[in-house]
């Protein structure tokens, strides 16, 4: 698994209030830097760049994939289309791929926790 599980994390979902200047603002707290969003867990994510994005860097997806029928990739300021076999390694595990622009992917995962969906993100920090 990518990380220490017992690093610093929010134990729950929630809604992401704000973003910019390099983090994201959610649940009264602040964070610098990217996210990764679970239906279980808000984790710091080390990606800064969409190219970085491996099946490694979305390890956690990986073993949560249960749980999950939706991963919304936010990709900063620029577009990125995923490499096929990451692409086929998430539908493998039943997860659908959708990348878009880190603020459409805010607003996107936000309406989606309000209806409840099985979702998660990777969203990286944008400026």
């Amino acid at each position: 698994m990518a990380g220490d599980p017992n690093a610093p994390h929010f134990p729950r979902s929630a809604p992401i209030d704000a973003y910019g200047k390099g983090g994201f603002a959610f649940a009264g707290m602040s964070h610098r830097g990217s996210l990764l969003c679970l239906p279980d867990a808000i984790w710091a994510w080390d990606v800064t760049d969409p190219a970085k994005i491996d099946r490694y860097s979305l390890d956690r997806v990986f073993a949560a994939a249960n749980s999950i029928d939706t991963l919304l990739v936010g990709t900063g300021t620029g577009l990125w289309l995923p490499p096929p076999e990451l692409r086929q390694a998430l539908k493998a595990v039943r997860v659908v791929l959708d990348t878009m622009q880190t603020g459409p992917a805010v607003r996107t995962y936000n309406i989606m926790i309000g209806e409840r969906r099985r979702v998660a993100a990777a969203l990286i920090a944008v400026p």
